[in-house]
């Protein structure tokens, strides 16, 4: 589809509303989905460190006790 001006290819011949809003709600869709991978992705190093740690502490208090 070829648009003659800036302002229809803005108007996307009369579905402006359902193009920009479905473009919209992809976008927002996609951010989400990055920050809540994030998100996740740093709880679950924190877990992973923490269990480390622990198991650290325990293999240390064995060791201590022989």
């Amino acid at each position: 589809m070829q648009f003659d001006s800036i302002s229809d290819f803005f108007n996307m011949g009369g579905y402006a509303l359902y193009v920009w809003l479905s473009y919209g709600i992809t976008l927002a869709c996609f951010g989400l989905l990055i920050i809540l991978s994030r998100t996740k992705k740093k709880l679950l190093f924190k877990q992973i460190n923490q269990k480390i740690q622990r198991e650290q502490l325990l293999k240390a208090r064995r060791s201590n006790k022989q």
